[in-house]
């Protein structure tokens, strides 16, 4: 279907990724990865920042005591509200960095890695609890992408992007998970003109349906809670990166994007928005 798509930030970012509504601030978080750059846009008002880091960054998220934490190359650290850094985390690896990030219900960073050449089982998914505390959930990922709760918290979903599937986890009381089980498959052609792409980030709306950003597919596709197919969001760029619901009510669905892939769009790098899209989900903020 037309998604109804607009521009909200035209932006040349090469790698666009990672977006997150800060509540609080009534704003949308994002990052581009490859220019080390963290963007900020609120609505409401259309004021932007932009906030260099010292290495390529992942993924940024709101903290419960104002600033952001980050997941950079060579680990996970903090801004606290002045804007003053410090690791959280550190194991540098030579040749990888941070990728997507998603704050769990605990308030804990669910943090992935990936080789910057993707070379296979280089990555790693890892949870940081709010004292730095890391625990490694899955150690041989490649490109370890998007991560999601359902509504309930009882189930947590997962993309390792050459996998071209999304995984589901369950979740027990203290928040440990078990029992990986695909979810949703994305077939490798489905045409003969043209293939779906990979699965790159994800989110969770409030009826339990997952949002995919399809990297090469130019769409995104939302599953029922069932793993069913039942939308799909056609957009004018080639490389959709990851989504996240925003706005007073939740209900517009902002996307990310990088340059390249399919078609050239010039809007490749920009930040769009389908507004009223669904019913998103309140994201926790890390409490650490």
């Amino acid at each position: 279907m037309n998604a109804g798509w607009e521009v909200a930030v035209a932006e040349p970012a090469w790698l666009g990724e990672g977006p997150t509504w800060d509540a609080r601030a009534g704003r949308l978080i994002w990052v581009d990865i490859l220019s080390a750059r963290v963007h900020t846009f609120t609505p409401a008002t259309g004021r932007r920042t932009v906030m260099a880091t010292e290495q390529h960054v992942g993924a940024a998220k709101p903290r419960a005591g104002g600033g952001m934490v980050v997941n950079l190359r060579d680990g996970v650290g903090c801004y606290d509200a002045s804007g003053a850094f410090s690791w959280l985390c550190r194991e540098p690896v030579p040749g990888r960095r941070g990728n997507d990030a998603a704050v769990a219900p605990d308030g804990s960073l669910w943090a992935g890695t990936m080789r910057y050449d993707e070379s296979a089982g280089g990555g790693t998914l890892s949870r940081v609890a709010p004292d730095g505390t890391v625990a490694r959930i899955l150690p041989d990922v490649t490109v370890s992408n998007g991560i999601g709760w359902s509504p309930d918290g009882r189930l947590m979903y997962y993309i390792d992007s050459p996998t071209r599937r999304v995984d589901v986890f369950d979740v027990d009381d203290q928040g440990a998970v078990r029992g990986r089980r695909p979810f949703a498959r994305i077939a490798e052609s489905e045409s003969s003109a043209s293939t779906a792409g990979f699965p790159d980030g994800l989110t969770v709306d409030a009826d339990g349906g997952v949002w995919v950003a399809l990297w090469d597919g130019a769409q995104v596709r939302r599953y029922a809670s069932d793993g069913r197919l039942d939308q799909v969001l056609r957009l004018p760029v080639g490389r959709p990166t990851a989504c996240a619901f925003g706005g007073a009510a939740l209900a517009d669905l902002y996307v990310t994007t990088a340059r390249g892939g399919p078609g050239g769009s010039p809007l490749g790098g920009s930040l769009l928005v389908v507004p009223g899209a669904g019913h998103g989900l309140t994201q926790p903020e890390f409490a650490g």
